[in-house]
């Protein structure tokens, strides 16, 4: 059992977060007064027009950035930097040029078990890229991979890691819509797990809906200017989901546009427009 479950605390905390920048003197509030939590194994995602400040939470959480007011606890500690509990996929791929996929994956292996002779790193690794169906790709260069298939190393990279907390910032914007369903079913899958490990606790930056809808527990909707939670949302579909019939279902279509009039009735109180019906 871990602390945060002995002591009754929720595996990721966000407490009245404040985020300000300074530019050529002028002071630029990206988040104001963030509050909400993450429960171990949760899948939670974020949504929010550009500029809500979903990539600069993520990068707090990271621990790559600090905040200029409030805190975020890891199992009830204060984060104070990066750290082997977090593993984080990008949106473009941060992949090493100069190392072959198997390299890659492990490399990250690498920065939390330090320990571990090579051999036992590369036979990790040869796994996870298995898991994600890389195995007749591991001596390729990211050169040589697609873009779908170098997000996938990404991917096997950070569950290789097996750390607690997996940061996702819009990993699969910059893929074709296809590819992207592979992608999102995969990472599903391997979050879900054959019920025998804990699953990851999952905080998952993107700006499409359904894509949050097929994949989230929970989803936090955020507003700009500054970014703030204005509406924490329930996913009330059973798992595992079934895309393809999923979508087809009036339950889906409403809470689909429940989402998106949520989305755009926000966007249009910022222009000082009407609530968006849909």
């Amino acid at each position: 059992m871990k602390f945060c479950e002995v002591i009754g605390l929720s595996k990721i905390e966000v407490q009245n977060l404040t985020v300000d920048y300074t530019e050529k003197n002028n002071r630029f509030t990206a988040l104001k007064d963030v509050t909400f939590s993450v429960e171990s194994g949760e899948f939670v995602s974020i949504i929010g027009s550009s500029g809500c400040g979903k990539s600069t939470l993520l990068s707090i959480l990271e621990g790559i950035n600090s905040p200029t007011q409030g805190n975020i606890l890891i199992d009830g500690k204060p984060i104070s930097g990066t750290g082997t509990d977090r593993g984080v996929v990008f949106q473009h791929y941060s992949l090493f040029p100069w190392m072959t996929a198997r390299k890659n994956v492990a490399f990250g292996v690498k920065q939390v078990k330090k320990d571990l002779p090579q051999s036992e790193r590369l036979k990790i690794a040869d796994e996870f890229l298995d898991k994600v169906g890389l195995e007749n790709f591991k001596n390729k260069y990211p050169s040589q991979l697609s873009g779908g298939m170098q997000q996938r190393v990404a991917i096997a990279r950070a569950l290789a890691m097996d750390t607690d907390i997996l940061l996702m910032d819009e990993p699969f914007g910059a893929i074709d819509a296809k590819n992207r369903t592979v992608l999102q079913e995969l990472l599903l899958k391997l979050w879900e797990g054959d019920g025998t490990q804990e699953k990851k606790t999952v905080v998952f930056v993107t700006h499409d809906i359904d894509e949050a809808i097929l994949l989230s527990d929970r989803i936090v909707m955020m507003s700009a200017s500054p970014g703030r939670v204005y509406r924490e949302i329930s996913v009330p579909f059973a798992r595992p989901r079934n895309r393809s019939e999923l979508v087809q279902t009036e339950e889906y279509s409403k809470f689909r546009n429940k989402l998106l009039s949520l989305f755009y009735s926000d966007i249009a109180d910022k222009i000082g427009g009407s609530e968006v019906v849909l």
